[in-house]
């Protein structure tokens, strides 16, 4: 019998835009009906971001989600389906217009009701008068309410809409049954609790839209148009309709319309909003650039290299949308809650306002504890307590070129006691330098006979030396020929004389005499971690010449603060145990492993881990793949453009080390933040559901606590905001 090879499936991820959402309870619905349809993988819904994730197989087609989504009374969009869209902040902002409009009309009726319920005469007119009042606040102001809650009442669903609106209108149309009954009326509870909520609802906007901010104003940041050059013509183009290879001018103090590589010109680039290191960085012909930096003083022309979503800042909004897309481990609590709160509370109303007509009070007492419980119970700020954090967090980290790519990174930060470094490229600049020349000779006379071997060597030892003489202002031509050795050293001709450079045994080997007294400075620069080789002719050595991977200026306040947040750091290299401890005592590293492979970097992470610690590992993102893998947080430095392929799950635009201490101590905050919303949602319902059961909550004070409850919980996240500033 032949053997069946099942074919996996492609799994893809659409994003949609969600409208209708107002509680915890919406988006845990929507995500249980997603998740449902056959083929869906995985469904994320996002309450803060308006926005739901879906991981998909073949054959399934995104209108039969949008309808079923339908059929319980939300609608769902392909984003970028409508070019016009408005962005997550727009939105908000159109929300919050909205909002306005209606609190303050509805203000304006509620007032005179409260006047007359607390200061006018017991008489008929006046209750009509309020009933006239009351009407166009609940059905008008409140209509909102009452749309969602129908809908979903269609399909045998509750949210948070259902309490508003079932408190709103008990407390109505009990007040006009006795108004035909000539008993006092409750109009003033039933306008109040519809009115300041809608002021929560346009506050919360408001604070929503603050909370946008900051992924908003990064994807606003590049260029609406560029200067391309056709033919030697200078001619101004949409920003949209340049194509890879496109010859674009950029003068001093324009931004750069797209990614690209400098041809012509040199300039100092401000790349700050790609990386949050304010100091301006040198360029010139061949090195790349990304679409809206900044060009300083000089002229260029770039030629485009990636355009439109390939762009790197097109990759890190996309990147910061996806992460306030996920959800962080903790808020399965939440939504476990919220699933079945508010079936809970509607339940809890009735049994509250059949034990008062029990006990033998009277009808209105009743009504008023339920009312209370259910405009007290909204589950609205229990919704909003991770996502907006993780929404602030996120955007927050990418002003300050810090990538976030999923929301368990904020969890699993404030867990780690242990960052473990790999050198080059990390601590160190991953750039050869001349840092010491000792010699005999007339200084300027021996590094123009150096120079020239070491330049023509092709090694990048040798390019170090050459590059250190340029710097010093030595003139050196060409060789008159040149002999490499791998490993060992480099001998040629210059002006007639024949010079040997390497290794003190190649040296030695071709009869040159060390002068005595030099071992002891060889053995000085070895210990200081330096590559020391030596330079001589004509049967002597004439000079020591050293160079160094050099250590970045920000790694010793980078490893300081790592240490004040009470963290052990460890250095993890390729390099000899040497070169290892000299640089992990330049900058105040606890402990060292050397001459390890990337293999080995990995096996050392788990046996970190084996030990108990939780470890994050800071590393380049290339060559470090297995051991940021490993990490219980990979943290990948410089990784420019490719952020959006990087092994880490945290990824710093900038290659500076002092980034890692900003990115873990941010992604603390943002879970202690979260945390901290959680318990005083959980907080709050636990405390007043009881005091609103028992008679001792005003519906109108409910109302006003449950809009504020929300308010607060967004505000307390946009302290965030304020982080490294």
């Amino acid at each position: 019998m032949a053997e069946q090879t099942s074919i996996a499936s492609p799994v893809e991820t659409l994003t949609f835009d969600v409208e209708g959402m107002t509680c915890a309870s919406c988006a845990s619905r929507i995500e249980r009906v997603l998740a449902r349809q056959e083929g869906v993988t995985e469904a994320l819904v996002n309450l803060a971001g308006r926005s739901a994730s879906v991981r998909i197989g073949d054959h399934v087609e995104p209108e039969s989600l949008a309808q079923a989504v339908k059929a319980i009374g939300y609608e769902l969009t392909p984003r970028g389906a409508n070019p016009d869209q408005p962005g997550l902040r727009e939105t908000y902002q159109g929300h919050e217009r909205l909002q306005w409009r209606r609190f303050w009309v509805a203000a304006a009726l509620t007032a005179p009701v409260m006047v007359l319920a607390m200061l006018g005469p017991h008489t008929l007119w006046n209750w009509q008068v309020q009933w006239a009042l009351t009407t166009p606040v609940v059905f008008w102001a409140g209509a909102q309410f009452h749309r969602v809650a129908l809908r979903q009442a269609r399909s045998g669903t509750a949210g948070m809409d259902t309490l508003i609106s079932m408190g709103s209108l008990v407390a109505y149309f009990y007040s006009v049954w006795t108004v035909f009954d000539h008993q006092m009326p409750y109009f003033e509870t039933a306008a109040m609790i519809i009115t300041l909520i809608v002021l929560g609802r346009a506050l919360e906007a408001r604070s929503k839209g603050r909370a946008a901010d900051a992924i908003g104003a990064l994807a606003e940041l590049g260029a609406k148009a560029a200067t391309v050059l056709v033919d030697g013509s200078a001619t101004k183009i949409e920003v949209d309709a340049l194509l890879p290879g496109d010859l674009m001018l950029v003068q001093p103090g324009e931004k750069i319309p797209t990614d690209g590589v400098i041809v012509e010109g040199t300039s100092s680039v401000d790349e700050s909003m790609l990386t949050g290191e304010s100091i301006p960085v040198d360029h010139n012909p061949g090195d790349e650039v990304y679409g809206a930096t900044i060009n300083g003083q000089g002229r260029l022309v770039i030629q485009a290299t990636r355009v439109g979503a390939d762009t790197a800042l097109a990759q890190i909004v996309r990147l910061v949308e996806e992460t306030q897309a996920t959800k962080a481990p903790v808020q399965a609590l939440a939504d476990r809650i919220s699933a079945v709160f508010v079936p809970t509370v509607i339940a809890l109303a009735a049994v509250t306002a059949a034990v008062w007509l029990i006990l033998g009070y009277p009808v209105e007492r009743g009504m008023v504890a339920a009312v209370a419980v259910l405009i007290i119970a909204c589950p609205c700020a229990l919704g909003l307590a991770t996502p907006t954090a993780i929404m602030v967090g996120s955007g927050r980290g990418a002003e300050l070129g810090v990538l976030f790519k999923n929301a368990e990174v904020f969890e699993r930060a404030p867990n780690v006691d242990l960052v473990v470094f790999d050198k080059t490229g990390t601590l160190t600049t991953a750039t050869m330098q001349l840092t010491d020349v000792i010699t005999t000779e007339d200084r300027t006379r021996f590094l123009s006979l150096v120079a020239p071997i070491e330049a023509a060597s092709g090694h990048p030892i040798g390019h170090a030396v050459a590059r250190g003489a340029e710097v010093e202002g030595v003139a050196f031509g060409q060789p008159d020929s040149v002999e490499s050795t791998p490993g060992r050293g480099v001998t040629g001709v210059v002006d007639g004389i024949s010079v040997v450079v390497g290794r003190p045994a190649f040296v030695a080997a071709a009869d040159l005499v060390l002068p005595v007294d030099w071992a002891d400075e060889l053995a000085r620069l070895e210990e200081e971690g330096k590559t020391v080789f030596l330079a001589g002719w004509e049967g002597r050595v004439r000079g020591i010449v050293a160079v160094a991977d050099t250590i970045r200026d920000s790694s010793v306040t980078a490893i300081r603060r790592l240490h004040e947040l009470g963290m052990t750091t460890v250095l993890v290299t390729g390099d000899n145990e040497r070169t290892a401890r000299s640089i992990a005592k330049a900058v105040g590293i606890d402990s060292v492993v050397s001459e390890a492979l990337p293999d080995d970097k990995a096996k050392h992470v788990v046996h970190l881990q084996g030990e108990g610690h939780i470890v994050a590992f800071v590393g380049d993102g290339v060559n470090d793949a297995p051991a940021l893998t490993a990490a219980d947080l990979g943290v990948a430095i410089g990784s420019g453009a490719d952020v959006a392929i990087d092994a880490g799950e945290v990824v710093l635009m900038s290659s500076e080390p002092t980034a890692v201490p900003i990115a873990i101590e941010l992604a603390r905050r943002t879970f202690r933040t979260i945390r901290q919303n959680l318990f005083w949602a959980f907080a709050y319902n636990v405390a007043a559901i009881p005091l609103a059961a028992l008679g001792l909550l005003d519906p109108m004070i409910a109302a006003a606590a449950m809009a504020f409850s929300s308010i607060s919980v967004v505000s307390n996240s946009l302290r965030l905001r304020r982080f490294g500033s």
